[in-house]
């Protein structure tokens, strides 16, 4: 079954390559700002941490099956978005050194949770479009011991710029988290256990995905 990946991230197209599935891929028309202050605004509130990766990665995920299903697509189309909660606060993306270098020195011995929203939409022959969606979490605990200096050196690699909190935990960014209790690829981008259950309230299996070399198939 053809399967299209709803963002750029790096990180979540390796998941999926690491799980056996090799996805077409295709950006989002999304401003998620946007999105964000207009849903905000509407119901004069402010989205919980849970609430805001669910409508950003439903969002995405749609513009790209609705994209799709006029193009005669015909498979799943996944959409994600994910964001760092520590104390209370939302952590996204700090874009610069001097934003990445204070989030890491407040964050060391420090534990928080990572929120990341999924959506999968199934795209039929005939450009049916449904939807399965839910949010995931994990606790990322942070080593106390974390050095000045090893920050720097972390910010220097520009690695913690463009991901939420700052931090990853499958490349650099891992020999400074102690902990992380949920499943970890949570923090990666997106569970994939939690994928593969939205692929089953689909009517699809997980191994029907199955298309990379020495992946195993149904």
């Amino acid at each position: 079954m053809r399967v299209c990946l709803a963002s750029t991230s790096p990180a979540r197209l390796m998941l999926l390559r690491q799980a056996g599935v090799e996805p077409e891929t295709r950006a989002p028309r999304v401003d998620e700002e946007a999105v964000i202050a207009e849903t905000e605004t509407a119901q004069a509130r402010t989205l919980s941490p849970e609430e805001h990766v669910l409508l950003l990665a439903r969002r995405k995920a749609a513009d790209v099956a609705e994209t799709l299903a006029a193009e005669g697509f015909d498979g799943l189309v996944v959409g994600g978005d994910s964001m760092f909660e520590l104390d209370g606060e939302i952590l996204g993306k700090p874009y610069t050194p001097e934003a990445a270098r204070a989030r890491w020195q407040s964050m060391r011995g420090r534990t928080g949770v990572l929120h990341s929203g999924h959506s999968v939409f199934l795209v039929g022959p005939d450009g049916m479009l449904t939807e399965a969606h839910a949010v995931a979490a994990a606790s990322v605990s942070f080593a106390a011991d974390v050095t000045d200096a090893e920050i720097d050196a972390y910010v220097a690699t520009k690695e913690p710029l463009l991901v939420a909190g700052a931090f990853t935990v499958d490349s650099l960014g891992g020999a400074f988290i102690e902990r992380v209790e949920g499943d970890p690829s949570t923090v990666v981008g997106m569970s994939l256990s939690m994928l593969r259950r939205l692929v089953r309230e689909l009517g699809v299996e997980w191994t029907a995905l199955w298309n990379r070399t020495g992946a195993a198939t149904p």
